[in-house]
């Protein structure tokens, strides 16, 4: 499809009518690909892709990631390429569109953008243009009621643990949610540069540090350290802490009272894919409201997606681990874009903690 610029102007609506023709329609035998897509690991349904496959000839192979950092790696040891799509955080598009690594998108490309709530489109950087909202979520504890001997509310009550957790507390290895979350039970702003309030939330990880069993992300399957017992109380994001919750009645999810991060994932094509157009097409499938509430049931997350949302059952749309109602999100953020100097001084702090304790 030509998409000058000023033809657009003029034949918007024939060339959106006419991309709506060509996304659902399977492409010809002589053009099937395979579509590289970097993911989180449980956060796809192998069926949904195989419906993709056999209404257009696309196949879609994953490749996991383990956190953000592994990710940029990835994206970075190939220059951005080998990868047709990718999940990305909200605070990295801004990052990876500046290296030229994703490519723009608008409803023409992906006509059902029209059923995206706008206020996640827009609360990150250069997301309007480079990305699809995929799902939404806060970053919480989780934790084992039979082992933790009282109700949960506070970040303190893992970041000061009670002495007889030490050694059964999990965190986490993301630099800004681990140094947001001791901003956050300080009191203070999650994307704080004040050089004096990241001195006290690295005093606050330290003092804890000794009693911290791992800082990598615990399994979400029947294995998980939660359910064995190994880890009482996780720092989690509360998609994860839903599917752990599977393997053990006795697991909880709170939003601690001080707030939170706000998380939100973007799905976006890569500006190296030689598949843009079936990359889209994906996309575009994805976003079916009926394709994506059915998704969003099987990674337990809030759908961006209106139209889907309206589809999901009452008693999903009512979990408040999934969809916290406004009181519980009003002292949350979402993570901003920070200034180098700031960056590197959390840096700093994440490899000092790093070198005290690990694995």
């Amino acid at each position: 499809m030509n998409k000058n610029k000023a033809c657009m102007s003029k034949y918007k609506a024939l060339c959106l009518a006419l991309t709506l023709i060509v996304l659902s329609c399977p492409l010809q035998a002589s053009e099937l690909t395979e579509l590289l897509f970097l993911n989180w690991s449980d956060y796809m349904d192998p069926q949904i892709l195989e419906e993709f496959k056999q209404r257009t000839g696309v196949a879609v192979k994953q490749t996991y990631f383990e956190s953000d950092a592994d990710r940029d790696e990835l994206l970075l040891g190939t220059g951005g390429r080998g990868f047709d799509l990718a999940i990305i955080d909200g605070t990295s598009i801004r990052i990876l569109a500046k290296r030229g690594w994703l490519e723009p998108i608008d409803e023409t490309d992906i006509p059902n953008l029209a059923h995206i709530d706008p206020r996640w489109r827009t609360v990150h950087e250069e997301a309007e243009v480079y990305s699809v909202p995929y799902f939404w979520g806060t970053l919480g504890i989780a934790y084992r009621q039979d082992l933790v001997a009282f109700p949960v509310t506070s970040w303190m009550d893992l970041l000061q643990p009670a002495e007889e957790l030490h050694g059964r507390v999990a965190m986490i290895s993301g630099t800004r949610d681990l140094i947001g979350v001791a901003l956050k039970a300080l009191g203070y702003s999650l994307n704080s540069t004040d050089i004096q309030e990241l001195k006290e939330a690295e005093a606050l990880l330290q003092a804890q540090a000794p009693a911290v069993k791992t800082y990598k992300t615990v399994s979400r399957d029947a294995n998980s350290a939660l359910v064995n017992g190994q880890v009482a109380m996780s720092m989690m994001y509360n998609s994860y802490a839903l599917m752990v919750q599977e393997h053990h009645d006795e697991i909880a999810f709170v939003l601690p009272k001080e707030g939170s991060n706000i998380w939100v994932d973007y799905i976006s094509v890569l500006s190296a894919s030689a598949n843009k157009a079936a990359a889209k097409q994906f996309i575009n499938f994805l976003n079916e409201p009926e394709i994506a509430a059915r998704l969003a049931q099987f990674v337990y997350s809030a759908t961006p997606n209106l139209a889907a949302e309206a589809l999901l059952p009452a008693e999903f749309k009512s979990d408040p681990v999934i969809y916290p109602n406004d009181k519980a999100l009003e002292k949350s953020e979402t993570n901003q874009r920070l200034p180098v100097r700031t960056q590197k001084i959390r840096a700093e702090i994440f490899s000092r903690l790093v070198n005290w304790t690990w694995y």
